[in-house]
């Protein structure tokens, strides 16, 4: 599986590339970004505006228009609605960016290259994950994008620390076809890939061993993940021990029961 999300990330960043469409209008618009606006049939209110440090910039009988932070989606609604009081009747406006800034973001934990990278325009998590060089064999499914409420260009946002919107994105269901879940991020945030929580299967099962843990996991998709259960193994008496404030437990347990990390599940002898 990590081999394919490896080629994943790389086949989708490479067909993305380093910008997204100009008519991308769920881009978000930030300082030194040159936007054109175009007004149908009004060639005076249509140009290249840039968007200066503050987040706005100057237009034509609105003064100063806001836009850092926005999508270029509302920007656009945002000048509509503007021109639409007192100057234009029904007006038709298109918001495109022609220049993105750079936006710096950090991928942090389980990637082969840990770090700061560069972004130019709209970018997601697998072209994060690409700069990093994909994640490694230790980590998990699940990725955390950390939106840092206060801007800290210098520092990487981590779990717990801060006051950040934290975002779960799914490799899984990426690799699955789920390509929405391939998140958009902004400047500033944070990638972290953790390390997978591990689970164990013994007994009677074709591929005894250690395995990572994804969410939700139940212990009939645990055991099929160990191979199975052999030709000797038994689906009843399943026992998961558990290790609970620091004491060994036995529990019984069913094919639908939710695995937890460090759980040992253990499939007992088929009885004759």
């Amino acid at each position: 599986m990590k081999s394919f999300l490896l080629l994943l990330v790389l086949v989708l960043s490479s067909a993305q590339g380093p910008a997204p469409p100009k008519h991308d209008i769920n881009y978000v618009v930030g300082p030194a970004d040159i936007l054109r606006v175009t007004v149908f049939n009004e060639p005076q209110l249509s140009g290249h505006f840039r968007v200066e440090n503050d987040g706005t910039f100057s237009y034509p009988f609105l003064g100063r228009v806001t836009a850092g932070g926005l999508t270029v989606g509302s920007v656009g609604a945002a000048i509509r609605m503007g021109l639409a009081t007192g100057y234009l009747r029904d007006p038709q406006v298109t918001v495109e960016v022609v220049e993105f800034r750079s936006q710096s973001v950090f991928v942090m934990g389980e990637v082969r290259t840990p770090g700061k990278y560069v972004l130019s325009g709209s970018a997601t998590v697998l072209d994060a994950l690409a700069q990093a060089g994909s994640t490694t064999g230790a980590a998990g499914i699940d990725v955390l994008v950390l939106h840092p409420k206060q801007q800290q260009s210098n520092l990487p946002t981590f779990p717990g620390q801060g006051d950040a919107e934290i975002e779960h994105v799914s490799l899984r269901e990426i690799e699955e076809g789920k390509l929405s879940r391939n998140v958009a991020i902004r400047d500033g945030d944070t990638i972290f890939v953790p390390k997978a929580d591990r689970f164990f299967v013994i007994g009677m099962v074709r591929n005894a061993g250690s395995f990572p843990l994804e969410r939700n996991m139940t212990v009939l998709q645990a055991i099929s993940t160990a191979g199975g259960i052999s030709e000797r193994g038994s689906n009843r008496r399943l026992k998961i021990v558990r290790i609970v404030q620091n004491k060994r437990k036995e529990i019984d347990a069913k094919p639908t029961d939710i695995v937890q990390p460090g759980d040992t599940i253990v499939v007992p002898q088929r009885l004759l």
